[in-house]
């Protein structure tokens, strides 16, 4: 257990470092996505899929006070959807059918994939950005060569799973954090 924790706290007190850039540029697009009336879809699998919908409910609801509500899906949500399209196409495009179907241009995707390799996740932003969309990805170090290929790349320097998805879950919160700063700011 210590050695878990231990290993955790590394990565969080080096996060400003490793991350930092990356979730400051990946704030400014959402917040000016959101509140400029556009949409952040969020989508990834297993954890990343809890993760998704958890930060889209941060912008529909709320962070941290209360505020006008924000514009965001977390495409892992329809079982309808998602079974429909599993059915009659395969798991690869079940997110970027719905890109396809939802998104315009200047809204904002945010995929997540903590090895960096899931079909769908890449499949959904190589479809936003055809629309138009700002793409932003989260992994952990094993998607770090596939990072460069999105206006945003947050890579969590660590190959440990747990330890990646509490990173992005940090992420996350400050995206919503920032969003609900420049709001306020904005007035």
């Amino acid at each position: 257990m210590r050695a878990y924790f231990e290993g955790l706290a590394a990565l969080a007190s080096g996060a400003e470092a490793s991350i930092g850039a990356g979730v400051a540029k990946a704030s400014r697009l959402v917040a000016d996505a959101a509140l400029s009336g556009r949409t952040t879809f969020a989508f990834g699998n297993g954890g990343s899929a809890t993760q998704a919908q958890h930060f889209a409910a941060e912008l529909v609801v709320r962070y941290k006070d209360d505020r006008p509500a924000l514009p965001a899906v977390a495409l892992v949500s329809d079982v309808a959807i998602l079974t429909a399209c599993t059915n009659d196409y395969d798991y690869s495009v079940v997110f970027s059918r719905q890109i396809e179907a939802l998104a315009k241009r200047g809204d904002v995707a945010v995929g997540l994939t903590t090895s960096g390799k899931s079909p769908n996740v890449l499949k959904a932003l190589a479809a936003a950005r055809a629309r138009g969309l700002s793409t932003i990805f989260l992994t952990g170090e094993r998607g770090r060569g596939e990072a460069a290929n999105w206006d945003v790349g947050i890579v969590v320097p660590s190959a440990e799973t747990a330890h990646v998805q509490e990173l992005h879950l940090a992420a996350l919160h400050l995206i919503c954090r920032f969003v609900d700063e420049e709001r306020a700011r904005r007035g």
